[in-house]
């Protein structure tokens, strides 16, 4: 004989073990970000798999609704470095805001180059925002709302993600079948756009490059491969509106990219708007300004109906 708990008491009692096991997980320095009451889901497997990089976070707002607008970030990290919480730290005020004006919040992790090579890292990608597609409401998302944020190397992955999403490419999803969700809006901050045009930059000789260890190859070797990845081979006028940001001073990824994906954007008819932030870094708290926060505050509530 054994006494049985009803199902919504086992329910409870279940959701909250999986809470108290969440926030444990969450790093430290990120945990004070999210406002309090933040419903938390963490370390989701989207591919049905084992591996670490194959997770992703979900987080919804203390009061929330149904079919609430998605915001979907995708870290940097030169393709090979960081996780789900990078670039949160010095952003915190702009993710706490995505809770705090009613978006649900989500953040994917992708393979590193040095696990596997481009196009592994936009498959995983358009894999993860298809498990958040088939499986929105459960957790009270409008999948038809989705919009992407991505910094540097995530810059470069929602750009293309987003610009891709209508052209069917087969090597971009692990199946070569399209997906089924279509990019509302795309929030771009200091992310390639265009390999081809950083041949002058890179070390063309060295493996260790974030590009060459991306594709496997140094650009001049692969320049097929540097344009099946780049986001400007894509643009057209059914994409999706973007709003990009770009330090000045960026180091790493020179502002000019920025200028050139507007310039295709503007050509196709795209709306869109560039901000160069004066005296920038390649990222950092400079980005995470409150003229900036009102700038995709307005560009979500005017794309996400």
């Amino acid at each position: 004989m054994y006494f049985q708990l009803p199902k919504s008491v086992s329910f409870i009692l279940l959701f909250i073990c999986s809470l108290t096991a969440v926030k444990a997980q969450i790093p430290e320095k990120i945990k004070s970000i999210f406002p309090a009451g933040t419903v938390m889901h963490n370390n989701i497997s989207y591919a049905g798999d084992t591996l670490k990089r194959h997770r992703l976070d979900i987080y919804l707002p203390a009061n929330a609704k149904e079919k609430m607008p998605l915001v979907i970030w995708i870290h940097g990290g030169a393709w090979k470095e960081n996780d789900k919480f990078a670039d949160m730290g010095y952003m915190k005020n702009t993710v706490k805001s995505f809770l705090e004006e009613g978006y649900a919040f989500a953040s994917i992790d992708y393979r590193y180059s040095t696990d596997a090579i481009f196009p592994a890292q936009i498959q995983d990608c358009n894999q993860a925002i298809s498990w958040l597609y088939q499986n929105a409401g459960k957790y009270g998302v409008d999948r038809n709302n989705f919009a992407l944020i991505g910094f540097s190397a995530g810059g470069h992955l929602a750009s293309l993600l987003g610009l891709s999403n209508n052209n069917k490419i087969k090597q971009f999803t692990q199946d070569g079948k399209s997906v089924p969700f279509k990019i509302k809006a795309v929030i771009d901050f200091y992310g390639p756009s265009n390999f081809l045009a950083l041949i002058p930059k890179i070390e063309i000789n060295d493996p260790t490059d974030a590009v060459t260890s991306l594709f496997g190859a140094t650009i001049l070797e692969r320049p097929d491969m540097a344009t099946l990845a780049s986001p400007t081979t894509y643009v057209d006028a059914n994409d999706p509106p973007f709003l990009i940001f770009h330090g000045q001073k960026d180091a790493l990824v020179p502002y000019t990219q920025s200028v050139l994906l507007r310039s295709y954007l503007l050509r196709a008819k795209v709306p869109n708007e560039l901000t160069i932030v004066t005296d920038a870094p390649h990222y950092g708290e400079m980005f995470d300004v409150e003229s900036n926060r009102k700038k995709i505050s307005v560009f979500l509530k005017t794309y996400l109906k």
